[in-house]
């Protein structure tokens, strides 16, 4: 088992299972911590992604899940260890970022390593130590409104020193572009210096080689899906490391298609634009739930008689305007409560006989594969950059799903999805 990976939610998990797959890795993704690790390790995977549902979770439950996955990871003989986070950074002042990396450090016995936020294939570059979504900073692009982590600044390296006690540094483009040994050497006039973390530059896919490269000493990497690029080759150039081949799963086919959409993003928004003149659509309103209505059985009783005829959209999503208008006058733990909602939706599609589910936002995504009782999944053909489809483990029959996170995905995401089943 070459590496074991952490990723603080499950859309980010299968972002990072997708990359490792399509760069040749044998990668099986469980959703939380398993019992024991007798079936991933006989799968013949080169890579084990652990989904956790802790982007949002206080900062203490976060640090010991994700402690408590790297135990388990350490356990099955991994030998190299990546802490999963989105491409947008995002996270609360307090965390969880920088507290579960720090902590994964001190687990590891390590003092040093790199922060690399970048995915450029889906927007997202580093310059200057600052992110940028497209040509936008970050605390400039729609992540500034987003209702569970909002934004307020582009720079890593001070978004990092708030939340770490560690000592953050950066390795600038001027240094990235001049290889991985020049890379290398900054690594280690930053260590000698007693700088714990490295924030790295990066705005295309040569620096994520150069940068993965050189961190091909390196025990533990932080980063978006982006650094699988440059560890995928790294793994590559160790004679008989890497087989061929996928883990095997059966494939599901035919039964009725359905797509469950909780996040409130900007992309996400214009995908649901997208389709409702295409497939019927059920709106999940915060305040029926709120009200004490039963929305679960309204929006099945709305679906069953519609399944059979094509994709059906049920979404919670709204505009960031709308959101915000409507805060002060719902509950706090409305979020949850959407989420719970449209999971239990999940569960009564699948019940009815939907085969084929895309699921858009991270936390809704948590909540679905938690309600349909996944273990695992196993990846498929990728949708978008950062999107595949994916086989369940764990589930009385086995099911397509697609797990999108908010911010990723073409306007006809929902549209095109369908044409990438076998």
């Amino acid at each position: 088992m070459l590496l074991g990976c952490i990723a603080d939610d499950f859309t980010g998990g299968t972002d990072l299972a997708s990359a490792l797959v399509a760069r040749g890795i044998r990668t099986v993704q469980v959703i939380g911590v398993p019992e024991a690790g007798e079936e991933v390790v006989r799968s013949g995977a080169e890579a084990v992604v652990v989904a956790l549902k802790t982007r949002t979770a206080p900062v203490a439950d976060a640090v010991e899940q994700s402690l408590t996955a790297l135990r388990w990871l350490r356990e099955i003989g991994c030998e190299r260890y990546y802490f999963k986070y989105c491409s947008t950074f995002d996270s609360t002042p307090a965390g969880n970022i920088g507290p579960v990396a720090e902590a994964l450090l001190d687990a590891l016995g390590m003092d040093f390593t790199v922060v690399c936020p970048a995915l450029p294939a889906n927007g997202r570059t580093v310059r200057d130590g600052r992110l940028f979504v497209g040509d936008v900073p970050l605390d400039e692009s729609p992540m500034r409104q987003h209702p569970l982590t909002p934004m307020d600044d582009a720079n890593v390296v001070r978004l990092m020193r708030r939340q770490t006690h560690s000592r953050v540094g950066l390795v600038g483009h001027g240094t990235v572009g001049r290889g991985p040994e020049r890379i290398r050497a900054e690594f280690d006039a930053l260590r000698r210096e007693g700088i714990r973390f490295a924030v790295v530059d990066a705005t295309d896919d040569n620096d994520l080689l150069a940068i993965g490269r050189a961190c091909a000493d390196l025990p533990l990497v932080t980063a978006s899906a982006g650094l699988a690029v440059g560890l995928a080759e790294t793994f590559r150039a160790q004679p008989r490391r890497l087989t061929d081949g996928d883990p095997h799963a059966p494939v599901p086919t035919g039964g009725g298609r359905a797509v469950i959409a909780g996040s409130c993003s900007a992309a996400t928004n214009a995908q649901v634009e997208a389709v409702r003149a295409v497939y019927p659509s059920f709106l999940v309103d915060p305040f029926a739930i709120v009200r004490g209505e039963d929305v679960v059985t309204a929006a099945l009783r709305w679906a069953r008689p519609l399944l059979g005829q094509g994709p059906v959209l049920l979404h919670a999503t709204q505009p960031a305007r709308n959101v915000a208008a409507a805060k002060s006058r719902l509950p706090g733990d409305i979020a949850s409560r959407i989420e719970n909602t449209l999971a239990s939706i999940a569960r009564g599609l699948v019940y009815m006989g939907v085969g084929r589910l895309i699921v858009a936002g991270g936390e809704t995504s948590g909540a679905v594969v938690g309600a349909l009782g996944v273990t695992g999944l196993v990846i498929g053909p990728e949708i978008s950059p950062g999107v595949p489809w994916t086989w369940t483990l764990g589930t009385p029959r086995p099911l397509a799903l697609a797990l999108k996170s908010g911010n990723f995905g073409s306007r006809d995401f929902f549209l095109d999805a369908w044409e990438r089943l076998p």
